[in-house]
């Protein structure tokens, strides 16, 4: 079952997210009601629930580039699936994600072009 958490934004305001309910976790009711709240709301905010997601592609980018033989171009594309309870994770595949992400690196030309004399 889905269920909505509210995350918090660090300069205001906040964003709603559609969660996977967590049959361990704790069951939300509305005040004096015997119905689910709209939305729980997070400890976390966004940016600290996501801030895990960064390092993990600056590893993986720093592991590919470490190569032999580097590509020119490297892409990783990778399902994110926020939780209230944990923040963010990568998901076991992309359809389960909340965010899909795709990352593109280029690496840059060595050789400049000469400037041209006119």
């Amino acid at each position: 079952m889905k269920r909505l958490a509210e995350f918090p934004l660090e300069h205001g305001g906040s964003v709603l997210v559609e969660i996977d309910d967590d049959p361990g976790g704790p069951v939300m009711r509305g005040v004096g009601r015997d119905r689910p709240t709209l939305a729980e709301r997070t400890d976390q905010t966004f940016e600290e629930a996501t801030a895990t997601v960064v390092p993990a592609a600056r590893s993986l980018l720093s592991r590919l580039r470490a190569t032999d033989d580097p590509a020119a171009e490297i892409s990783i594309e990778f399902g994110v699936q926020l939780s209230a309870q944990t923040g963010a994770f990568i998901a076991s595949a992309a359809v389960q994600a909340n965010f899909k992400v795709s990352m593109t690196w280029r690496q840059a030309s060595h050789a400049a072009a000469p400037p041209e004399v006119g």
